[in-house]
């Protein structure tokens, strides 16, 4: 599955990395936590948060996450945007909640 078929499927919004979509994606992991997110996460999953400022940019660029699910509508800044397009981190938007999310995520066959 990729970034895009996710998007397709949720409906999600795109806020940076819009040439990047095709990346594939392996799973998926949900935590608010950014050292939880750096010490669990793998590459090539998808991370659900609620956090939208310029460390979670850092964070998805560490731990090469294939992309970020901003949930509950929260917007991130120009100052994040402008950091994930300059370090190729996909942000996408949704107004849903972390536990949608992430059952939507998990009906699509995507595991944690």
């Amino acid at each position: 599955m990729t970034v895009q078929q996710i998007v397709d499927a949720l409906g999600l919004k795109v806020l940076s990395g819009d040439g990047l979509l095709e990346r594939a994606v392996s799973g998926g992991y949900a935590s608010d936590l950014l050292s939880y997110v750096m010490a669990k996460a793998q590459p090539g999953e998808v991370w659900v948060t609620l956090q939208a400022h310029p460390n979670v940019v850092a964070v998805a660029s560490l731990t090469d996450v294939a992309c970020v699910i901003i949930t509950e509508g929260i917007q991130p800044d120009e100052v994040t945007l402008a950091k994930a397009r300059q370090e190729g981190v996909i942000l996408l938007g949704t107004n849903e909640d972390t536990f949608r999310t992430v059952a939507r995520l998990a009906a699509l066959g995507l595991e944690g």
